[in-house]
């Protein structure tokens, strides 16, 4: 494993045992409200803490994007983007889906990635070039060819109402066709998911970096395609990402193209 790649490692199991010692205490957690429906509890800030203790004590030059703390500036090119805990609201509801994303860029382009999810203890690695893996078990995207009987993955906005429309017409136009729908709330996990080929594709609009950074390398290195919604490779600033098969995802691309540029 790359000695990057194994710091991000033991910072997302702390973060992950910070997570889980707080399960059985939630009524007791002190929690803030971002904005409208977006929550920010304890658990995160002290996940997030136990992250940065560690990567900063390993490699004190590299910049941090960080959800709770924000950006860092550093000083060789590297940088850190760090989700504590990707689906705040779940946890917060004691619904099992939740994880650790942390990611590492160097001058823009993607490294390293670790999607942990302490519940099942499933640990999801990736660094560029030398595959996807799932607690050391090399994992591939699925080898679905079209939409028709595939299963998806998506997100619905909370925090963007101007999106919603598209994201109805999307499922107006795809329910019919394809084997299901779901919607699990941890971005982070959807694209894990769409590596180890559980779901044939994963959509989701106006989402944040530290969201989809890991999981997006995970894809790739996974052997499938990620893309924004117009097929660029902008999604870490856009916010928009299309991920799936090499076969499968053009599909679902070009579609969701089409649904913004009609709602637009």
């Amino acid at each position: 494993m790359h000695p990057y790649l194994n710091t991000a490692v033991r910072a997302a199991r702390a973060a992950g045992r910070i997570i889980l010692r707080s399960m059985d205490r939630i009524e007791r957690l002190h929690i803030e409200r971002k904005g409208h429906n977006d929550f920010v509890s304890d658990v995160d800030h002290k996940a997030e803490a136990a992250i940065l203790e560690i990567l900063q004590q390993a490699y004190p030059d590299h910049a941090i994007l960080a959800e709770e703390t924000g950006a860092q500036e550093g000083r060789d090119g590297y940088r850190w983007i760090i989700d504590p805990l990707d689906g705040t609201t779940n946890y917060l509801h004691g619904f099992p889906a939740f994880s650790v994303s942390i990611a590492l860029e160097y001058r823009g382009r993607l490294e390293q990635a670790v999607v942990y999810d302490p519940l099942r203890e499933e640990l999801f690695t990736a660094s560029r070039g030398s595959g996807a893996f799932l607690d050391n078990r090399r994992i591939r995207v699925s080898r679905q060819p079209q939409l028709d009987g595939a299963l998806l993955a998506t997100g619905f906005p909370y925090r963007h109402d101007e999106q919603l429309k598209v994201d109805l017409a999307m499922l107006e136009r795809l329910v019919p066709q394809v084997a299901g729908i779901r919607r699990a709330g941890s971005a982070a996990l959807d694209l894990a998911w769409t590596a180890a080929g559980r779901v044939d594709g994963f959509w989701e609009l106006n989402l944040n970096a530290w969201d989809l950074a890991a999981g997006a390398l995970l894809v790739e290195e996974a052997g499938g395609m990620v893309t924004d919604a117009q097929g660029g490779d902008d999604y870490l600033e856009t916010g928009n990402i299309v991920a799936g098969g090499l076969d499968l995802q053009p599909h679902l691309q070009r579609l969701l193209k089409a649904r913004l540029q009609t709602q637009g």
